[in-house]
């Protein structure tokens, strides 16, 4: 890389922080990782929270395209429910034995001499679990992930059923099935309300993780595989976006 000839030359790097997403961008998407969180996803969302299976596809979809993650727009729209409970579920039975040491990765991130730091919207235990499996747990000097960004969104729950899960009003839920049945309104959803949860690709994730990892986003790079993502991140000023795996 540039800023790895530039030290070699005794100049100041133009870069002094590199700034990594995890998922789909570590390793590459081929793994079928993002499949089986999607399907947890699902299933958590008909047997812990009460949504009809032929829904769940279709309302998951909506939300994660609203809100940067499903957690987020389930958060948004009313379902009060656990955080762990849910990381758990949704990350916990993944099959994490897909993921083999990447030596080259580990190599080529030992070698250059800039910070290096996670920025990941999921949770501390998901992203441990896959710097280990790549062999990269020591390759980084910060993790920024949801417990990071979201250190206050475990309130206790104000359950209204046996399950301690919070169901959205009528309203919400209504507005949910509007935009499902009129695609068109998906773009923008104006009516849906604004998420409790911290994280990307909203401005207030990168506001926060540059300043809790007291990043300079003029002298950063940013990789991401999500293009939402890399946009909000070149609007908050990481003087370069790259897009992670494609295989």
């Amino acid at each position: 890389m540039a800023c790895e000839d530039q030290c070699r030359q005794g100049l100041k790097p133009k870069y002094d922080c590199l700034l990594f997403d995890v998922d789909d961008t570590l390793y590459p998407r081929s793994s079928g990782l993002l499949e089986e969180v999607t399907e947890n996803i699902q299933e958590y969302m008909v047997q812990k929270l009460g949504v009809e299976e032929t829904e769940a596809s279709q309302i998951n979809g909506v939300l994660y395209k609203s809100y940067g993650t499903s957690m987020a727009g389930l958060k948004a729209i009313g379902y009060d429910f656990d955080n762990d409970d849910y990381h758990r579920f949704v990350h916990g039975r993944l099959p994490y034995e897909r993921l083999k040491p990447d030596n080259v990765l580990r190599s080529l991130l030992l070698s250059l001499p800039i910070r290096k730091v996670i920025f990941s919207n999921a949770d501390k235990a998901h992203v441990a679990k896959v710097l280990s499996r790549l062999g990269l747990e020591d390759c980084f000097d910060g993790v920024i992930c949801f417990e990071t960004l979201n250190p206050c969104n475990y309130e206790g729950i104000n359950s209204s059923d046996e399950n301690g899960v919070r169901r959205p009003s009528y309203t919400s839920r209504r507005q949910i099935l509007d935009i499902i049945e009129h695609p068109r309104q998906s773009d923008s959803v104006p009516v849906l309300q604004e998420t409790p949860v911290v994280c990307k690709p909203f401005e207030d994730a990168f506001e926060q993780a540059f300043k809790l990892a007291n990043i300079n986003p003029r002298k950063t790079v940013f990789f991401d595989d999500s293009v939402r993502n890399i946009k909000t991140g070149k609007a908050n000023g990481p003087a370069h976006c790259s897009g992670g795996h494609s295989q």
